[in-house]
């Protein structure tokens, strides 16, 4: 049985010094995994390959090799490549190794043990579906440059280099991958090497944010209760300060663009509610939303406007 490295007084104090960590936030990486299909329903690939999925119960699902010209690399992990797995983009044992409870017992002591960990595992924002031979592959590799590494997993693009432990994604993602490294390093209060810190920034520049990576970031807002504002705008990342709070000029424009469209609705009460003038339009759980370009799109779907809505 683990040993609690603190006093239950202590772990209380631990727990206030988690940034903007709320009530709505998953409790556990299990939590997490579980909630995650819901925010990629509409959007089923694979990160590093870009393999359709199709979501087979809870945090599961099988993702389409066919669909990518996905080759398994190696055959005793057949079982795992025909999987979905959710992978931290900064690897478990990246942040894990800042912590002192990894020193005590690894990711099982700092799972039981330290509320900060645990934060930082089940932190959606840090999530991303992948084949589950390739997250094994990946391990806890950094991320790089590697023009000279042949491609492993047939059409598959990415690289991984087992030598120098290095992997580098396709160039769709690089600026999502940028902007998680930037999110994490900076709300856990993480050190990142300046060498990493260049390429994110440089990734960052070449792939700007998406209107998918808007939508993945907000239905995880829903979910935590935070945004990424390296996402939304609201942070910039600077190599000799690390993330700095946009000014308030252009946090005010950048509110006033993040203002939800899209009708919710609640696929157990059939209600909707609008962005404006419905106060329980975000009170909602993420597993309960269905969203409609259209009220007419919910009416025809069967679903009636919410009795609080004042317009």
């Amino acid at each position: 049985m683990h040993q609690w490295l603190f006093p239950p007084s202590a772990v209380v104090f631990l727990l206030c010094l988690i940034p903007s960590l709320t009530t709505a936030s998953p409790a556990s990486f299990d939590q997490a995994k579980r909630l995650m299909p819901t925010v990629y329903r509409d959007f089923a690939e694979t990160f590093y390959c870009g393999c359709a999925i199709a979501w087979t119960g809870g945090p599961a699902g099988r993702p389409d090799h066919q669909s990518c010209g996905y080759k398994v690399r190696k055959g005793t992990q057949l079982e795992r490549a025909k999987r979905i797995e959710w992978e931290h983009v900064v690897a478990a044992h990246t942040f894990g190794q800042q912590r002192p409870c990894w020193r005590s017992g690894g990711r099982d002591n700092c799972s039981a043990n330290d509320p900060l960990f645990r934060a930082m595992e089940a932190d959606m924002h840090n999530l991303v579906p992948a084949v589950g031979e390739v997250n094994g592959d990946r391990s806890n590799f950094r991320f790089g440059v590697l023009p000279s590494t042949p491609y492993q997993h047939g059409q598959c693009p990415v690289k991984i280099d087992f030598q120098q432990r290095a992997i580098e994604p396709r160039p769709e993602i690089r600026g999502d991958i940028a902007r998680i490294n930037f999110y994490m390093y900076d709300h856990y209060g993480l050190k990142l090497s300046r060498q990493q810190q260049q390429l994110f920034l440089a990734w960052h520049r070449e792939d700007p944010v998406s209107k998918w990576e808007l939508t993945r970031n907000d239905r995880i807002a829903r979910a935590m209760g935070r945004s990424n504002p390296y996402v939304t705008g609201l942070k910039q990342w600077h190599l000799s300060k690390g993330g700095v709070a946009a000014t308030p000029e252009v946090a005010a424009a950048v509110k006033k663009q993040s203002v939800p469209t899209s009708i919710r609705g609640n696929r157990n009460s059939k209600v909707y509610h609008l962005p404006v003038g419905c106060p329980s339009y975000n009170a909602m759980k993420s597993i309960n939303i269905v969203e409609f370009d259209s009220e007419q799109q919910a009416i025809s779907a069967g679903y009636r406007k919410a009795g609080n809505c004042t317009q």
